[in-house]
């Protein structure tokens, strides 16, 4: 597993295109941002000569569970999910999950308590994700850093 994080439209898309070069693998692209539901089983992608999956937005479907979840649920569900996927591609040695999601910890703290409460699930999120990742990026103004 893969974990990519930055700045919003600060190139984390482009950079995963480039460095998996896209062009020449076969892929999926799943995005919250186009209102795609977060896979549940990666069986139902399809492994047809699949070599890649990115799931992009992870801090948006974050945001339409924190108006129907409490914290301890979201935590839950994500970390069920990790594991989920990190047996997928156990299954499938070929294939690599790269989860893309935004950092929304820089800047002000929120007042609205569900903004917050966004804000601040998606940081513990995205520390679970890093645990369970073999490499992750953070990518600002297009250049990546190797963190892990």
């Amino acid at each position: 597993m893969h974990f990519v994080t930055g700045g919003a439209f600060n190139g984390k898309s482009k950079w995963v295109k480039e460095y998996y070069q896209l062009n020449d693998t076969p892929y999926e692209w799943i995005s919250a941002y186009q209102r795609k539901a977060v896979p549940e089983n990666l069986e139902k992608t399809g492994t047809g000569g699949l070599s890649l999956i990115v799931l992009e937005g992870i801090e948006m479907w974050i945001k339409v569970w924190v108006e129907i979840l409490e914290v301890h649920e979201i935590r839950e569900k994500w970390q069920d999910l990790l594991s989920q996927w990190l047996e997928w591609e156990q299954q499938h040695p070929l294939c690599k999950v790269v989860l893309i999601g935004n950092d929304l910890s820089k800047g002000i703290v929120p007042i609205d308590a569900k903004q917050r409460k966004w804000r601040d699930v998606t940081g513990w999120i995205y520390q679970d994700t890093v645990s369970a990742s073999q490499r992750v990026d953070l990518v600002w103004y297009g250049i990546n850093q190797q963190i892990g």
